[in-house]
């Protein structure tokens, strides 16, 4: 999977031929929030038509042309400073869809730096009207049991928050958090946990198989009521290796070759690299579609390949539970190094 991007050649500031990589799926991004953060730099870049990536793990940088990309997979918790300049990526003839996290924990303090609930579910009503709920998905992620917060509770918080968001997308994504497997996890959420939280246990908090069964319980009696309203809506997990099928919730493809052909199919280019045509579901490459799982994302996560183009240690939202920040500090220190015009 290495190289099946293209090789081509992108020209610097200074004039300067460099060899880059011509993908066709961009990832904006899981390591920051690039829409609520970084999107008039993302539109420059665009603009400029390549981008330079650091490589997390040895400081390399990889240049990552635009001349082949079909789908920008834009995550993000608040969208809004890039929808007013949407027309700037449409007028490329690029298509892209929304991974929007919608969490509720306002009350809790989790997400201190985002814009009240109310906004965020104002702004997901509006993108979904205007790009099409298909495009628009609904992330509550993590999933956090750090006490007060209960299974039921954590329910009752998804059903509020679906009776203003189920008439305006078309899937549910949910994770549980994972806190002993991320140090920095564990570190912030030690360190940055608002007082009301019981800080003492925070390693024991991660679900219990019991736990799990009980949330899947919930989550298929809300189903029967979402599908009243909204009969294709879908529930899926992210990453998870726990099975919950039985609960109605499917294992989920964030960068979804499925979705893709869902709402972009008359996108031949973008057809062609899955591998499906509407014709037979035999596409350039003689199967129903290519197998083009991203094998750089742990194994229980059904993505298929893309190149990511954020980097860790910038998000502003600072989030108590941040998997992407090692600390307030070097976000905003970083924030400032990385997204520059290059």
């Amino acid at each position: 999977m290495k190289t099946i991007w293209e090789s081509t050649e992108i020209v610097d500031n200074e004039g300067k031929r460099i060899q880059a990589i011509a993908p066709v799926i961009i990832s904006a991004s899981r390591s920051t929030d690039i829409p609520a953060f970084f999107s008039e730099w993302f539109l420059d870049r665009l603009q400029k038509g390549y981008v330079k990536w650091i490589n997390p793990f040895n400081q390399a940088p990889v240049y990552v042309s635009f001349k082949n990309t079909r789908v920008i997979v834009f995550w993000t918790k608040n969208p809004f400073p890039l929808m007013k300049r949407l027309h700037e990526i449409d007028a490329k003839g690029i298509n892209y869809y929304f991974q929007f996290t919608l969490n509720d924990y306002e009350k809790e303090g989790l997400e201190p730096h985002l814009p009240p609930l109310k906004d965020r579910i104002n702004t997901f009503v509006e993108l979904s009207r205007r790009l099409g709920r298909e495009r628009v998905v609904w992330r509550f992620d993590p999933l956090i049991l750090v006490p007060p917060i209960t299974v039921q509770g954590l329910l009752q918080k998804i059903k509020r928050l679906s009776e203003c968001l189920i008439e305006n997308t078309g899937k549910l994504v949910v994770s549980f958090v994972d806190i002993r497997d991320y140090q920095k996890v564990q570190r912030n959420l030690i360190k940055e946990l608002p007082d009301v939280f019981n800080k003492s246990n925070v390693l024991n908090t991660e679900f219990t198989d019991d736990q799990k069964i009980e949330f899947g319980q919930g989550i298929q009696n809300l189903i029967n009521q979402w599908r009243k309203v909204n009969p294709a809506f879908t529930v899926g997990s992210c990453a998870e290796t726990v099975d919950l099928e039985r609960f109605g919730i499917l294992h989920n493809k964030c960068i979804d070759d499925d979705l893709l052909i869902k709402v972009f199919v008359k996108d031949r280019t973008l057809m062609d690299f899955i591998g499906y045509t509407s014709e037979g579901n035999l596409g350039l490459f003689g199967k129903e579609k290519r197998n083009l799982k991203d094998k750089g994302q742990r194994k229980a996560c059904g993505c298929i390949i893309s190149k990511d183009i954020g980097m860790y240690n910038t998000c502003g939202h600072l989030c108590v539970y941040c998997y992407a920040n090692a600390s307030k500090k070097l976000a905003i220190e970083n924030a400032r190094k990385f997204y520059v015009q290059v």
